[in-house]
């Protein structure tokens, strides 16, 4: 796989000097143009030490207008980034659309170290890079064009590259004892590199393998896959405005399924809810602490019509935890600035710490629910989402963050009646908007959705609770209880006693 960039591609200082202003010049006219776009293009640059990732970013930055790039350098993660799933530092530094990010190494780093020193098996290393692949094809989905930059050097090319590097003494500080240290891994990096660029040179998300031996060369034929992926990318834009915009679905649900066979007949006294509420609400408070203790964290999603009693059960909820540990999220429609990056983006930034618990008042199943039924995505990308969330919720439940979903359900019925009281009860009123009263409509297109929303994510690491909804005290009782029993189970503990 290498051996085209091990071959000495030279560029004479007359030819560089001959090609580098008008590739200057196309860069700066597609980064322009890019500003405008609803894409943002992430580059990606790996390689082997001493093969010019920084020279060759530098110097793309100086051809550029660096007030529309980030970069992004990842060494060991800090305190903060230890306390979230692997991914989570990458999402945010995803660029967004209409920007360039450069990101050296990336999502690629760690895997390709790790089973370099043999701290990871063959078969782990190949799951860490399906991880990748998933994650690659959801970005380039969602619009990013991401490139792909190996720079490559021989083993001797690397040597001879490294010596001149620590002769220098501006230089020598790049060369460290770690460097020369994993020089000596060199042909069993080639070969996890090579086996790791096979697997992820998928689709829309190509390597490119550069030769890293010559300065000028090698920054001439970034530039140029540079320039030739955003002309490619913004042709492609061209033709996809031909095509027809998204269109509302309009799903029929079953005669029986899994909302509508809900028993909502189910009930409790007040008596049988206050003595089981305070039990249930210590015992939250309780496995919240020993959550803190164990480094886990824990995220509740609430999903159900609206007037279901979501926010009514979470204001139970967080009653019995510390204020200090806990972070409710409402869910609305996407601001300007959302738009602007993949949809999932803004549901990682706001995964907590260990010991904290994130409460979503509506999540990210808003893709295969409101945004399947009003039309605001186009049939492939809800039909994805699935598969997506699924990849999503199997690397928070791997990172050990107490994942537990709550549809609430009611009856048509009940929801009208709510929806009155609301309006006649002034505290209450701000509650009702006229999108409430035309989703009313589209209810058994929403419990269709809902049924395939559940059906399609309710998996052995993050499965649904349905919660019978019209008696408002069984709800919270049966949430709280669920949340109780997750915790029991997750942290391996005896139910506490009172302390």
């Amino acid at each position: 796989m290498f051996e085209l960039a091990e071959v000495g591609h030279k560029l004479s200082k007359e030819e560089y000097d001959r090609e580098a202003p008008a590739l200057r010049t196309d860069l700066l006219n597609l980064q322009r143009e890019l500003k405008t776009a609803n894409f943002p293009v992430i580059l990606l640059v790996g390689g082997v030490d001493g093969a010019g990732k920084s020279e060759t970013v530098n110097e793309l930055i100086a051809w550029l207008d660096a007030r529309g790039i980030d970069t992004h350098a990842f060494g060991e993660p800090s305190d903060e980034e230890r306390d979230r799933p692997e991914f989570w530092r990458f999402w945010r530094a995803l660029p967004p659309a209409g920007s360039i990010g450069i990101m050296f190494g990336a999502w690629y780093t760690d895997p390709l170290e790790r089973r370099t020193l043999n701290e990871v098996s063959e078969a782990e290393l190949d799951q860490s890079l399906q991880r990748i692949v998933d994650l690659e094809q959801m970005l380039v989905h969602d619009g990013a064009l991401i490139i792909k930059i190996w720079l490559h050097l021989s083993r001797d090319q690397q040597r001879k590259r490294l010596k001149a590097l620590r002769r220098d003494p501006l230089q020598s500080w790049r060369v460290t004892d770690e460097v020369w240290e994993f020089h000596k891994q060199y042909d069993a990096y080639r070969v996890v590199a090579e086996r790791t660029i096979r697997k992820t040179s998928q689709g829309q998300a190509l390597w490119y393998v550069v030769d890293g031996g010559d300065e000028r060369y090698r920054m001439i034929r970034v530039a140029t896959i540079l320039r030739d992926a955003m002309v490619e990318r913004f042709a492609e834009d061209v033709q996809k405005e031909q095509l027809p915009g998204p269109t509302p679905d309009s799903p029929v649900p079953p005669e029986h399924n899994l909302i509508n066979l809900l028993d909502q007949s189910l009930s409790l006294s007040r008596e049988e809810y206050r003595d089981e509420f305070a039990r249930l609400q210590a015992l939250l408070n309780r496995y919240s602490r020993r959550l803190a203790e164990k480094h886990r964290s824990m995220i509740l999603v609430f999903e159900g019509p609206d007037a279901a009693g979501k926010g009514g059960a979470i204001r139970r909820i967080v009653e019995a935890m510390d204020a200090r540990s806990y972070k409710v999220i409402s869910i609305a429609a996407p601001t300007e600035q959302e738009k602007r990056y993949p949809y999932l983006w803004r549901f990682w930034l706001h995964l907590p710490r260990s010991g904290r618990v994130t409460l979503f008042d509506r999540s990210w199943y808003g893709r295969v629910l409101v945004e399947r039924l009003e039309g605001f995505c186009r049939h492939e990308d809800w039909r994805r989402a699935y598969l997506e969330i699924n990849h999503f919720e199997e690397q928070l439940h791997e990172f050990g963050i107490v994942l537990v979903k709550f549809w609430v359900a009611i009856t048509d019925d009940e929801q009208m009646r709510r929806f009155k009281q609301r309006e006649e009860t002034p505290h209450k009123q701000y509650k009702m908007t006229s999108e409430d009263w035309r989703n009313r409509e589209k209810w058994g297109a929403y419990e269709a959705a809902a049924c395939d929303a559940i059906e399609r994510t309710s998996t052995d690491l993050a499965p649904w609770t349905l919660v019978e909804g019209n008696d408002k005290r069984w709800a919270r009782i049966k949430i709280l209880r669920t949340i109780c029993e997750r915790l029991q189970a997750a942290l391996d503990a005896p139910e506490p006693t009172e302390e």
